[in-house]
């Protein structure tokens, strides 16, 4: 019932470029995860050069045919979820402008001497490219379509067509994402659930992470279904927020009515798949993780009850999930 390690899915390859979403220079990004995700979408050949002096220079070709020289800087790891009193949530502070605005240089990037090793870090989803810092640390580059539209329809807007460039940058463990399935209402219906951890700690924010709403510390969890009725290979079936206190989540298989707006207001079918992931952006500036749980076969009432332990270890008192347990 446990979700397996994540690995370098074959499938995650940075998208070539197919529309452009300009990027103002700036001095940082503002908005909840954004602070980790590059204002250019479909970069081309991205690379990741890191200083002695913490700072990494990510460079990329943009599909106008820019190339960028972004110093990125100021941040490592996370928290799980706001503290009192308040506390901060790691935010990188990053500068499109090659150097000019935070060290006015323009041929910064030009002098920049790389100091990052070879990667031996753990697996990651998405990946592009990573190394290791003198200090120890690690930094990563990840590229993910993650505005993809729900229910297995295929993208037909540039925001759900773009590849976002992320950026994260960490020492010591990842955050984790616990995955299980099992069978809910009555048994007629697979699902899943789990939560995000960081340190031990849930992760989650107050307010429900939107184009329009920011939290920073809000975090979705992204769920797909392999070669499910919705067609073959990997698709986008919904994103959900963790829940307060508990960094939870659950989902069932339905059928399930396309939002308004979509191509089709005809439910597609129910989702269930050979396979079923969970992506997640880690607190702060920590990396995207993901996890996997394969499709149930027939009832087992003895796997079933472990999976409603884990349930109630997990999401007990969750008043959101309880029709789900």
């Amino acid at each position: 019932m446990d979700a397996a390690r994540s690995r370098r899915p074959k499938e995650n390859v940075l998208s070539r470029g197919i529309v452009i979403i300009a990027c103002a220079v700036a001095l940082w990004l503002p908005g909840g995860a954004a602070g980790a995700i590059f204002g250019d979408a479909n970069v081309r050949n991205p690379t990741l050069k890191v200083n002695g002096q913490g700072v990494a220079l990510v460079e990329y070709t943009t599909t106008a045919g820019l190339r960028r020289h972004v110093l990125v800087w100021g941040a490592i790891d996370g928290i799980a979820h706001q503290t009192e009193p308040p506390s901060m949530q790691a935010r990188f502070r990053i500068d499109y402008s090659s150097g000019w605005k935070s060290r006015r240089n323009p041929g910064y990037w030009r002098a920049f001497q790389n100091r990052c090793g070879r990667y031996d870090g753990p697996a990651l989803p998405f990946f592009v490219t990573a190394c290791k810092a003198p200090d120890g640390s690690y930094w990563a580059l990840q590229a993910w379509q993650r505005n993809l539209p729900m229910r297995g329809f295929e993208p037909w807007t540039d925001r759900q067509k773009a590849v976002e460039l992320h950026i994260s940058h960490w020492r010591g463990e990842l955050p984790e994402l616990q995955l299980y399935n099992h069978w809910t209402y009555g048994g007629g219906v697979q699902g899943i659930f789990g939560r995000l951890l960081y340190r031990g700690q849930p992760v989650y924010g107050t307010r429900t992470t939107s184009p329009t709403v920011r939290d920073e510390w809000a975090r979705n969890v992204s769920i797909d279904t392999f070669n499910s009725n919705y067609g073959p290979g990997w698709r986008h079936d919904t994103a959900i927020a963790t829940h307060v206190r508990n960094g939870g989540f659950c989902y069932s298989f339905v059928h399930q009515i396309p939002p308004s707006g979509y191509p089709s207001g005809k439910p597609p079918g129910n989702g269930l798949g050979e396979q079923h992931r969970v992506s997640a952006i880690g607190p702060g500036v920590t990396p995207i993780v993901q996890a996997t749980v394969p499709r149930l076969d027939a009832f087992d009432a003895e796997a079933q009850r472990e999976a409603t332990r884990r349930f109630d270890e997990i999401l007990g008192g969750d008043r959101h999930c309880a029709p789900e347990r």
